[in-house]
């Protein structure tokens, strides 16, 4: 199954984390890393983010479960604000065409279609990428652009 993962780290060497994280889950492409401002808790540093495209046999939970072991492989500690400052951030943003619902994952991504920083580098992989519930990722994006 293709599925799309999103990167996202301000706490020490930013890019080699990202990168580091996009080899350990199997990336077979990733997009530009793009630094940007924070989202959700707005005191700490910029992030540098990316989206990574993968081939995966894994089922969404499991697939989950994989992407909390390479954060914590990385040093991610959940401690501190939701959405505050970490070494490296995996969400899974979307599995194939399918929608999940399930507790502690939600597919595509609840927050995906308000995150610019999610949807630029996401449409640089697949514009065409349909978001179940949602049209395509690049109808997605223009209507975040055009927001005021």
């Amino acid at each position: 199954m293709r599925a799309y993962v999103g990167l996202g780290s301000n706490l020490g060497d930013r890019e080699a984390l990202i990168r580091r994280a996009a080899k350990l889950i199997g990336a077979t492409r990733l997009s530009a890393i793009l630094e940007t401002e924070p989202w959700g808790y707005l005191d700490q540093p910029r992030f540098l983010n990316a989206v990574a495209e993968i081939e995966t046999p894994l089922a969404p939970r499991a697939l989950l479960d994989q992407l909390l072991e390479v954060e914590r492989q990385l040093g991610r500690e959940r401690v501190g604000p939701l959405w505050g400052p970490r070494t490296i951030d995996l969400d899974l943003l979307l599995y194939g065409d399918e929608t999940v619902d399930e507790p502690g994952l939600v597919v595509p991504h609840p927050h995906l279609t308000e995150r610019l920083f999610v949807l630029e580098p996401l449409a640089e992989l697949d514009p065409a990428q349909r978001i179940p519930g949602n049209g395509t990722v690049a109808e997605a994006l223009a209507g975040l652009q055009s927001s005021p």
